[in-house]
């Protein structure tokens, strides 16, 4: 399979989720995601500071994953996540993509079904679409 790009998700567990849980929920995502045709999935490494009195290297980030997969394989990757997210601790996974954000596990199940699609298609933003509830009228889809 050609590398296509990163699917970066972001586990936030429960209020009484601890970093170790997280990082069990976290290892069992990864490992549920393996047996899809993705690439890779590795623990992402730490975008902030390296903690005072920590070793020089890297740091990995409890939580958060980065999928490396065809773009083809980001639907059933999100798939998955959703049924994974039903019977575990888990509060959202941020899913961050082709410089689009999506969180997962905020909202009805139909909801989820319009940001999902609207996310893959890569038109309106998900944000645009949860607002759609709002006073304010829906922005238009530009597609005929």
């Amino acid at each position: 399979m050609a590398v296509g790009g990163t699917v970066r998700l972001v586990v936030a567990g429960a209020a009484d989720v601890d970093t170790d849980e997280l990082e069990t929920l976290t290892a069992q995502l990864r490992r549920r995601l393996l047996e899809l045709d993705v690439d890779d999935v590795r623990l992402a490494r730490s975008d902030g500071p390296v903690p005072d009195g920590a070793k020089p290297g890297e740091l990995l980030s409890v939580g958060v994953l980065a999928v490396t997969l065809a773009p083809a394989v980001i639907r059933p990757v999100l798939r998955l996540v959703e049924a994974w997210m039903t019977s575990r601790p888990v509060r959202t996974v941020t899913v961050e993509w082709d410089g689009r954000t999506l969180e997962l596990g905020a909202a009805t199940p139909e909801q989820q079904e319009r940001l999902l699609t609207a996310f893959l298609e890569g038109g309106r933003a998900p944000s645009d679409v949860s607002s759609a509830t709002s006073e304010e009228p829906p922005a238009r889809d530009q597609r005929a």
